[in-house]
């Protein structure tokens, strides 16, 4: 009450000073969980696997919510179209045995049904006296059996949806206030995009190994019979099945073009089926790269020939001996210095050239076509993409090349870039890591 003089008694100055003390503290203690949130949000959006994501918040919401165990349970339709419930994650601070994933039961008549029509968290501060009132609850009779005394739990909507729900639980009775609704309405509310991203990545992953097996298996099979096919087209072409005459020779020579571009496709088709479903193993040897690129440019200039394309090596100094797989190797250069040949005008030079220091080796090869427009070369490794840029003699590709010659490079530890060479062109650059010759005892890892 005001005092004579119309100031506040000392007593009311003490009962605002003290209330104006709690409602700094609470904004603090809001700001601190807000704070908390976005950094603890941001953390985990950066994950992609489900059980990353989930662990990243059982480990950082200690801060914001209590909690002994968290649990999330998602919807998905059996085979006659009824709607369940099904655990998908579970963690907790003691051995939880009752409830974890796999764990179902319908939604149909359900509480969960009941806070998904409304879409409010609940929350229960006595588990036993929700039993005593609830006594067909399956669930609350197993985790009461795991030891949780209080829960939180929310609906999780991705976009409108709703895909499932998340539990927070404790060991201890009354955790929950309905202070906690709001900070736990706006965790699930981004937590349920976070978690659906996170299942739709882990359902591309297993749609992508279904492909990569597919195409295994359906290259495998058309392997053979490819084969069988070329090897008749050669014996016709050779005539020794009888004369062609020159309409026939050059329906021949159409076929035998056909099915090498097929055979390409086939062999490309295999090697990204290994690589993407994890089964391409390396055989790793010393290898003399001098002599191996000396080789290799003998060998593709013999077919750069044919375009009057000469291949000059530039090996300022000797390169050191490098653990690779030689075969592998020689399928990224040849790649590499055909798809030079190819985008080369008649006349030209494509170098073939290595450097080395101490951590790695870069063998380049560089080309004096038009060169590669510097916003098509971020894609250019990727499957079937192919630049603006035409080949000068009409060569055909499968448009796996680069893809698979990226693939083999980071196989190895390696890196491929492209870049514009010295005077023009396009310059493709593979660096490897240097490893030492096991035959030199005394070498250590470089």
């Amino acid at each position: 009450m005001p005092n004579n003089t119309g100031q506040p008694a000392p007593q009311d100055r003490r009962e605002l000073q003290q209330a104006l003390v709690e409602v700094s503290l609470r904004l603090e203690r809001r700001v601190r969980e807000l704070e908390a949130l976005v950094s603890v949000t941001e953390r985990i959006n950066r994950g992609l696997l489900l059980d990353d994501v989930l662990d990243e918040i059982y480990d950082s919401f200690r801060p914001i919510i209590p909690y002994d165990r968290i649990g999330v349970a998602l919807l998905e339709e059996n085979d006659q179209g009824e709607q369940l419930v099904r655990s998908r994650w579970t963690r907790s601070d003691h051995r939880t045995a009752h409830i974890g994933p796999g764990y179902a039961a319908p939604l149909a008549g359900s509480s969960l049904e009941r806070i998904l029509k409304t879409g409010e968290p609940r929350i229960i501060n006595d588990l036993q006296e929700h039993l005593l009132h609830n006594p067909r609850s399956k669930s609350t009779q197993q985790i009461l059996k795991d030891g949780v005394r209080s829960s939180l739990t929310c609906p999780l909507v991705a976009m409108g949806r709703p895909v499932g729900f998340i539990f927070f639980s404790s060991n201890v009775p009354n955790t929950y206030r309905n202070a906690h609704i709001a900070t736990f309405r706006q965790i699930a509310g981004q937590l349920a995009t976070i978690l659906e991203k996170s299942r739709l990545y882990e359902r591309l992953m297993e749609l992508n190994d279904l492909k990569n097996r597919f195409l295994g298996v359906a290259a495998h099979d058309l392997r053979n019979p490819l084969g069988v096919l070329n090897g008749y087209i050669d014996l016709l072409r050779q005539e020794a099945l009888g004369p062609l005459n020159e309409a026939q020779q050059e329906v021949m020579g159409v076929m035998a073009d056909v099915a090498e571009r097929m055979s390409a496709l086939v062999e490309d088709l295999l090697d990204v089926s290994a690589i993407e479903s994890g089964q391409l193993e390396l055989e790793r040897e010393p290898l003399d790269l001098n002599r191996f690129l000396q080789g290799q440019a003998h060998a593709q200039g013999l077919i750069a020939q044919g375009k009057s394309i000469r291949i000059v090596l530039d090996i300022p100094e000797p390169l050191p001996t490098v653990a690779v797989d030689s075969r592998r190797l020689g399928q990224v250069l040849d790649n590499l210095i055909a798809n030079a040949v190819k985008f080369s005008p008649r006349d030209s030079t494509i170098t073939l050239g290595g450097r080395a220091d101490d951590q790695s080796v870069r063998i380049s090869v560089s080309d004096q076509g038009p060169g590669i427009p510097a916003e098509e070369r971020a894609q250019l490794f990727q499957p079937f993409r192919r630049g603006s840029n035409a080949p000068t003699a009409n060569e055909k590709s499968t448009g796996l090349g680069l893809s698979i010659v990226q693939k083999l490079v980071q196989a190895h530890g390696g890196q491929v870039a492209v870049d514009a060479a010295p005077g023009g062109g396009a310059r493709f650059t593979v660096t490897l890591p240097r490893h030492p010759d096991p035959e030199q005892k005394g070498d250590a890892p470089a």
